[in-house]
């Protein structure tokens, strides 16, 4: 038996030592306090996809670079040697006047070239004309602009995200509270109420109804806790934040959305939206690609010119000599002229006029489309608040039915199952405007990406 207890706490010394060391090699979490200004500013530099955008400008510059190059000089050097273990033979008849008589065999075989050759050259072509050319570099700085536009889209995606999961961490926090103060106040009650009952006051099925409802409350404030804690998390990675680092928000929501900004929203126009722009460049890509197409039944015109040194020696030792190494050189133009592809640049073009009717298309139900995102925004937004009011006086109401109700109890008026009651229709009323808080400032973050006006005021 005491060998049995001694084992145990053993065990036990060590678990502890174990949860010790590793509790110092855990690095502690540095925090950092920000607004949502500049949580969105720090989004905008961290997040992957606005990280990812960015670079993705940079390829499209390398793009243009490259459109461009086709239409600069392109100079090539070769330098080459060769060794002929076997020269070729070429036979020559053996006929006079060069004739061998000597030779009884009608032919004569002459050994043409010898067994080391080496050449270096320097080769120079330029484009001349080539009229899908100039259509390439004019789509290749298009594109450019398209990737800039797919910066914006992305930019105002993180807007979006980042605010929500934002909101989504003030509305936990507020729901925190409240389950705090409603498990101080459940709390209080149970304590009194198992005074009562060991003074011969109330019954036992009184105290154990309060300590239900009490347990209830505890494990409405442990899913508080566990919400805020993933709705954390989902905004650092929103953010783009390294796993070291904890954040801490210091506005509430009171601050952040005054009753006056919400008003002007409902009455706003609607802003240019950077889908429009989007669709307008890839309508006008498509009209470069038609137009190099097209191009593609025009001649080209190439300048071409190089420059070789030839030697040849039959030992390596003689293949460098100066005197066996001779230059040669050419310069001319070439023009090809496109006669029959088999109807492949017709096919083509006739598949751009159908995409630029489907681009058409697309812009129209685009323009209708925003409008409408607006009117429902603005309708939800509208309904949302008149939730939101009606929740704020039903857990106003509420409040005051728990508090006439304790004093009726304390006053010995009242029954322990109407507190209970109400104090129950009290959580679920602040449960309820908690959720029309937080649909109202998902609302609100849908009408200003509807109106286009995610970004503004961000980079002030």
């Amino acid at each position: 038996m005491f060998k049995s207890k001694l084992y145990l706490l053993t065990i036990v010394a060590f678990s502890l030592f174990n949860v010790d060391a590793f509790a110092q090699n855990v690095q502690p979490l540095e925090t950092l306090q920000l607004n949502l200004k500049e949580t969105l500013a720090y989004a905008l530099e961290n997040n992957v996809d606005a990280k990812n955008a960015k670079l993705e400008i940079m390829v499209s510059q390398t793009t243009i670079k490259e459109e461009t190059a086709a239409g600069l000089p392109q100079l090539n050097g070769t330098v080459g040697i060769n060794y002929n273990p076997l020269v070729q033979v070429v036979f020559l008849p053996n006929e006079p006047p060069f004739g061998d008589p000597t030779n009884p065999s009608d032919v004569i075989p002459a050994r043409f070239g010898v067994n080391y050759s080496a050449n270096a050259g320097v080769n120079l072509t330029q484009m001349i004309f080539d009229g899908s050319f100039f259509v390439g570099l004019r789509a290749a700085k298009t594109y450019k602009a398209l990737t800039e536009y797919d910066k914006i889209k992305v930019e105002n995606d993180v807007i979006e995200n980042v605010k929500k999961a934002y909101f989504g961490v003030l509305v936990n926090a507020e729901r925190i509270k409240l389950s705090q103060a409603n498990l101080t106040r459940i709390d209080s009650l149970l304590e009194e109420t198992k005074a009562l009952n060991q003074a011969g006051f109330t019954e036992k099925v009184d105290v154990s109804r309060i300590q239900v409802q009490r347990n209830n409350t505890f494990s409405q404030l442990k899913r508080s806790i566990t919400a805020y804690d993933i709705s954390k998390q989902l905004l650092k990675i929103q953010l783009g934040l390294p796993k070291n680092y904890d954040i801490l928000i210091t506005e509430t929501l009171a601050e952040l959305n005054p009753a006056e900004d919400i008003a002007a929203l409902q009455v706003m126009e609607g802003a240019h939206r950077v889908e429009m722009d989007q669709l307008e460049t890839n309508l006008e890509l498509t009209q470069l690609d038609l137009k190099y197409n097209t191009s593609q039944y025009m001649p080209t015109l190439d300048l071409s010119a190089n420059f070789n040194r030839s030697g040849a020696g039959d030992s390596f030792n003689t293949l460098f000599k100066s005197i066996n190494w001779f230059s040669s050189s050419m310069i001319g133009v070439s023009m090809n002229i496109p006669i029959f592809d088999g109807l492949s640049k017709s096919a083509r073009i006739q598949r751009n006029r159908i995409q630029l009717q489907q681009l058409e298309n697309q812009k129209f139900y685009l323009g209708q489309n925003i409008q409408l995102e607006i009117y429902q925004a603005k309708q939800n937004l509208a309904n949302d608040l008149e939730v939101l009011a009606v929740q704020r006086e039903s857990m106003a109401l509420a409040q005051e039915v728990y508090d006439i109700s304790k004093i009726k109890y304390n006053e010995g008026v009242g029954s322990n199952l109407e507190v209970v009651e109400a104090d129950a229709a009290l959580i679920e009323s602040e449960i309820n405007y908690l959720g029309a808080l937080y649909d109202g400032l998902i609302s609100k973050v849908d009408l200003e990406k509807a109106l286009g006006i995610l970004k503004e005021g961000i980079t002030d």
